[in-house]
């Protein structure tokens, strides 16, 4: 005979297969078993935090706005904000020992919404980065035959590139707000992006790398395209 043993709460429930069903004593026995038997576990219950928080300190010279769960960051290079409304998370301002600070909760989250802390926390501390310092990449142009052709436009808003696999088209990427290229003086065939948003910044770069893709051919061979080098902060201390 084959039984199957569970427990919903503080009830044993047990199901009989077709062929045991006629044999009460089995059922009886088995329920009685119940009862004593140790081995019988239920699944652990998934635990929900009451409360989970991430702090960001300001430096001095920042100042931040929030409201609605929108962040507004004011510093020496400018202005950057960002909205978080799709995040179930709170934001708030507070001072502790004379440092002004933000404070994302979260209440009752489970693994994924306790992410979003420090996503938050991640996101406020690049546009603190932004304001104070800015970031850079740096680009190089590589190529095994036909050079590539570089013209920048627009006070460092465009850019044209020529001359990619001895194509005759002409590409034009222009960047994204608040960033600016130009071509690197102690380095030959470099471009180096600068702006205080990193997610434009680093778009920008994405832009250019599509434009030079390789189509049609074995890109283990033909490795000519631009690729960024190098990444960080702008001003270095």
């Amino acid at each position: 005979h084959t039984f199957a043993a569970t427990r919903v709460g503080t009830l044993s429930v047990v199901s009989i297969s077709p062929p045991s069903f006629r044999c009460a004593a089995a059922v009886a026995l088995t329920c009685s078993s119940l009862s004593r038997c140790s081995c019988i576990s239920l699944p652990p219950a998934k635990m929900k935090l009451l409360i989970s928080n991430g702090v960001v300190t300001i430096p001095d010279g920042v100042s931040i706005e929030v409201k609605s769960r929108q962040v507004r960051v004011k510093g020496p290079r400018g202005t950057l904000q960002r909205d978080f409304k799709h995040l179930s998370v709170d934001m708030y301002l507070f001072e502790e020992d004379g440092e002004k600070k933000l404070k994302v909760e979260c209440h009752f989250g489970k693994k994924k919404r306790l992410a979003a802390i420090r996503t938050a926390c991640s996101h406020v501390k690049n546009l603190i980065t932004g304001v104070t310092k800015g970031f850079e990449y740096k680009m190089r142009l590589v190529y095994a035959h036909f050079p590539i052709n570089i013209n920048i436009e627009d006070k460092g808003t465009l850019v044209e590139i020529r001359n990619f696999l001895g194509e005759k088209r002409v590409r034009r990427v222009h960047m994204l707000p608040g960033v600016a290229i130009k071509r690197s003086d102690a380095v030959k065939d470099e471009l180096i992006l600068e702006g205080n948003d990193i997610e434009n910044v680093s778009r920008s770069t994405a832009l250019i790398h599509q434009q030079c893709l390789v189509k049609n051919k074995d890109i283990r061979k033909f490795l000519d395209g631009i690729y960024v080098s190098e990444s960080g902060v702008l001003l270095k201390e």
